[in-house]
């Protein structure tokens, strides 16, 4: 197969000699497959913050279909539009089945598709694997668990991912996106963000079940968004920047749909 699974580039932290997190015990004895083999004890188990149906296979495999198939040619023009090319290094985070990972493989020297679920992993390898690109690198981790190594990344991507962590969680891993990135770096962050006051929670929610898909296997229902807002942790936007500005990115885009869908280019500064 020509996909390369991590070895050396990126890794699991925690995991050295551990493909994908399915080896024996580590050296703190904890269970294999667990995502949360952090030396540090306060660290959550990531798999647990995954939303359990992106670790179901049978829902993954309709996963696209269910997303619409985003395209990814406004995202990958953007990091060109920041100097990236066919010699820099991109990480994707969250990568889900792929579908921004397998177009920056053919566009970009070096991709690293990295996501917390088994069952996507699966998936993205299976289609690096029938696309031949040898320059993209699955790595089964998450925002907390992905240890990048080698020089540091030119561009991120991520996409609908980062709601999965809470608050403080957020903040760590965009911290930790922030060092892995070279001084001018790109961070291209996209997710269901909100852009409105807390009084005016319940009309724009009101309005945006009002939208929903009737068909669950064609896109997202009423009461597929009603459990994201329960059971998940998107935030606000005002309290999404300072997060951005305190571990070093300079906003210089933002653009959002329905006040719900945030889209952000972010530079760290020093470049």
């Amino acid at each position: 197969m020509n996909y390369t699974v991590s070895e050396d580039r990126g890794k699991p932290a925690g995991q050295a000699g551990e493909e994908d997190g399915r080896g024996g015990a580590g050296a703190d004895g904890r269970a294999p497959g667990r995502m949360n083999r952090m030396a540090d004890s306060w660290m959550i188990d990531e798999l647990a913050h995954a939303g359990p149906e992106h670790l179901d296979p049978e829902f993954v495999a309709g996963y696209d279909r269910k997303q619409g198939h985003p395209g990814p040619e406004e995202d990958l023009a953007i990091f060109a539009a920041h100097g990236l090319d066919g010699t820099s290094t991109v990480a994707d985070i969250g990568a889900g089945s792929g579908q921004f990972a397998l177009a920056a493989a053919r566009r970009f020297g070096h991709v690293t598709a990295v996501d917390v679920s088994p069952a996507m992993q699966a998936v993205l390898r299976e289609r690096a694997a029938a696309a031949g690109l040898a320059n993209l690198e699955c790595v089964q981790a998450g925002f907390l668990s992905y240890e990048h190594s080698g020089p540091p990344a030119d561009g991120v991507y991520t996409r609908h991912a980062l709601h999965q962590l809470p608050d403080f969680w957020k903040g760590i891993a965009l911290d930790r996106i922030a060092r892995m990135l070279r001084p001018g770096g790109v961070l291209r962050l996209r997710d269901l963000i909100y852009d409105f006051r807390p009084a005016e929670a319940a009309a724009l929610f009101a309005a945006w079940m009002d939208g929903a898909a009737a068909d669950p296997a064609a896109g997202y229902t009423g009461a597929d968004y009603a459990e994201h807002i329960r059971t998940e942790f998107s935030t606000y936007r005002w309290l999404l920047e300072p997060m951005l500005a305190q571990v070093g990115f300079e906003i210089e885009s933002v653009e959002y749909s329905g006040r719900l869908y945030g889209a952000y280019t972010c530079v760290k500064s020093g470049g």
